[in-house]
Order: structure tokens, then C-alpha cells, then sequence
């Protein structure tokens, strides 16, 4: 990569925090309705990998999908107006917080239903494999979503097939609140692949360059028609669950444990420490974000509400 893109990736990830903090006090404000599950602590793993993809391969998630949909390329007035339900939302303000998604950016959401997303990308990859293109399904999920039937079924269809998707497993330890231990037969999650033949690797998802460059590698395997791939990122959420979370289940120490491992931190000093970039040209694209996160606000709190008949639109796709 060139300076450009490094700096182009910090940029990211701290439009992400911020983003994703400033959500927390609109939510506490009464202004954002519904569930939030924030990003914060795993914005190394969608960053590195998004940063990866070649334009024709797709993206889909699970519901903590603000960051992924920053990465993406759908701006931070576009979140934050679907945050708060407005009609200039990246969904028109009737998806909110969980159901993001921009089919010309090739970005096919967020999906509400633990797991439910994973036959869907299998169906995406069957589609691609139908008509020969060589674009690569990016399918992210939580490991509380690897004890689910979904999980099984697409990962089988996957192998049987040999379809071209990249299954990727944020472990970020918990499955709402039970740790990954009192859920999980087996220590690592990507060992589950192991059951449908399918290859695996973990990569640290603190580190940006590291999930940047596992995704380089296995995303070329994938696309080079060997079949499915399965990589788990080790990651960890800052903050709970999602609003509502009294987060009871984990030890302070624990939390600022993995907190000095902060993911933006751990970027910077890389930047630094390779003389890529200075202090303060860090420096200035934190103020940029402050004021870019501040406009974003400002134009999602004076953006309309949706219009009553939006209610009968977008329900049946139109040939």
C-alpha cells in the first residue's frame, strides 16, 4: 500500500469509534430507537478485510454492521440518518441500527437473526458460481452464531459444492453474555470447519495489518475456485452486548485487559514505528473525524422522518 491507503485505513477506524460513541450517547438521549450493538474494540477485523476485497465480491454481516457499512463506503450521514430513522438513511430510515445495506456497493446488509445470514451468502456464492464470475463472498458473523442449524447447513452446502466464500468468525469471547467456553464444545472456533473439510486459520482481529494480509491470502485461495475457506478473527467488544446489556458477566479486569490491546492503538504505533506517517497527521485525521462525526449528526437530526406511504414500498423486488 501506498501512504494514501494507510492513512485511508486509520481514517476508518477512528470514523468508526467515533461513529459508534457518538450513536451511544444519541441512544442514551432517546433519539435512536430499537436495539444498537456497537463496533467498538473490533474495528481491525472489517477494516483489514473490507480493505482486501476486489470490487465483485460481496459483503454481508450480522447485526453489529455500522462499521462494516463505513468500510464499505457508505458514509457516516448515511449511518447515522439510518440510526435515527430518517428518510436519507442508507435504508430510508426502515431498517435503523441492524439492517444496513447497499446492493450497489455490493454490501448486502445486516441481518437481525443470529445466523440466518449464512445460507443467504451461501445462496450469493451458489449464484456467482452460476455464472462464472470470480467475485468472492465476504460472510461475517459472531461465534455465538457457529452453534446455530444455519451455521451447519450453509457451511456444509459450502464444501459440497465448493462454493467460493470466505466465512469469517468475529470471536469476540461472548455470545450475548456466555462466554465462549460455556458454549462452545471445541477451544477454537474454527475447528468446527474441520467437520466439512473445510481449511482454516485464526488471525489475531486487533491487528489490521494481520487480518488485512490472512484476508489477501485466503480470499485468493478462495477465488482461485478451491472452495470455501474459514478464518476466525480474535477480537473483543469494548462495550455490551448491545444498549440493554448490564454487562454483569465480565471482570473489569478483564475489560481493560484487552483495551490496552485497543485496535486503533496497535495500528498507530505501527504507522509510527515504520515512519509511514507522523503524530500529527494522526493527529489531524482524529479532528477530521470529530468533524465529520459532528456533520453527520447534524445532518441525520435535520433530515425528514420517512413518509407514511414509505410503509407500502420496497416490499416486492420489481424485475
Amino acid at each position: 500500500m501506498d501512504k494514501n491507503e494507510y492513512l485511508d485505513l486509520y481514517h476508518q477506524m477512528v470514523l468508526i469509534r467515533r461513529v459508534e460513541e457518538r450513536s451511544a450517547e444519541l441512544y442514551q438521549q432517546g433519539k435512536i430507537g430499537g436495539f444498537l450493538h456497537l463496533y467498538i474494540g473490533q474495528e481491525a477485523v472489517s477494516t483489514g478485510l473490507i480493505s482486501a476485497r476486489k470490487p465483485q465480491d460481496r459483503i454481508i454481516t450480522a447485526y453489529r454492521d455500522h462499521g462494516v457499512a463505513i468500510n464499505a463506503g457508505i458514509s457516516a450521514k448515511e449511518v447515522m440518518a439510518e440510526l435515527l430513522g430518517k428518510a436519507t438513511g442508507i435504508s430510508k430510515g426502515k431498517g435503523g441500527s441492524m439492517h444496513m445495506a447497499d446492493v450497489e456497493k455490493n454490501y448486502w446488509g445486516g441481518h437481525a437473526v443470529v445466523g440466518a445470514h449464512l445460507p443467504i451468502a451461501a445462496g450469493m456464492a451458489l449464484g456467482d458460481q452460476y455464472q462464472s464470475n470470480d467475485g468472492v463472498t465476504i460472510c461475517m458473523f459472531g461465534d455465538g452464531a457457529t452453534n446455530i442449524g444455519f451455521f451447519h447447513e450453509a457451511l456444509n452446502l459450502s464444501k459440497v459444492w465448493s462454493l467460493p466464500v470466505l466465512w469469517v468468525t468475529e470471536n469476540n469471547k461472548y455470545g450475548m453474555g456466555t462466554t465462549v467456553e460455556r458454549a462452545s464444545a471445541v477451544s477454537e472456533i474454527r475447528q468446527k470447519a474441520e467437520g466439512y473439510g473445510i481449511p482454516n486459520a485464526r488471525v489475531d482481529g486487533m491487528d489490521l495489518i494481520a487480518v488485512r494480509q490472512a484476508a489477501e491470502e485466503h480470499l485468493e485461495y478462495v477465488r482461485a475456485g478451491t472452495g470455501p475457506f474459514f478464518l476466525e478473527a480474535v477480537t473483543y467488544r469494548f462495550r455490551g452486548h448491545s444498549m440493554g446489556d448490564p454487562e454483569r458477566y465480565r471482570q473489569k479486569d478483564e475489560i481493560e485487559k484487552w483495551q490496552e490491546e485497543d485496535p486503533i492503538g496497535i495500528y498507530r504505533k505501527y504507522l509510527l514505528e515504520n515512519e509511514i506517517t507522523s503524530a500529527g497527521e494522526l493527529d489531524k485525521i482524529d479532528q477530521q473525524v470529530e468533524q465529520e462525526t459532528q456533520e453527520a449528526i447534524d445532518f441525520a437530526e435535520s433530515s425528514p422522518e420517512p413518509a407514511p406511504e414509505e410503509l407500502f414500498t420496497d416490499i416486492y423486488a420489481e424485475d
